[in-house]
C-alpha cells in the first residue's frame, strides 16, 4: 500500500475519527515493539527450564578418552 493512498483514506474522515486512527495506529506501534522486545533473550532467562540433570553429568566421557 502506498503512503499517498492511506493518507488520502485518512483525510476523508472527520476529524474525531481522524483521532481515533492515530491512537489505533500509536497501539499498534506499541504492540509491535512490546512483541520485539520481549523475544530477546537475558542472562538466567532458561532458569528452571532443565528440572532433571544426570548425577554423571560432569563426568568425562568415554568418546574422549584418547586425547586425555
Amino acid at each position: 500500500m502506498e503512503i499517498s493512498v492511506l493518507y488520502e483514506k485518512v483525510h476523508q474522515l472527520p476529524f474525531s475519527m481522524q483521532q481515533e486512527v492515530l491512537d489505533y495506529i500509536e497501539f499498534l506501534l506499541h504492540k509491535s515493539h512490546q512483541h520485539i522486545s520481549s523475544r530477546k533473550p537475558f542472562a538466567g532467562c532458561m532458569k528452571g527450564t532443565f528440572t532433571y540433570m544426570s548425577d554423571d553429568f560432569n563426568a568425562p566421557l568415554d568418546d574422549f578418552n584418547e586425547y586425555m
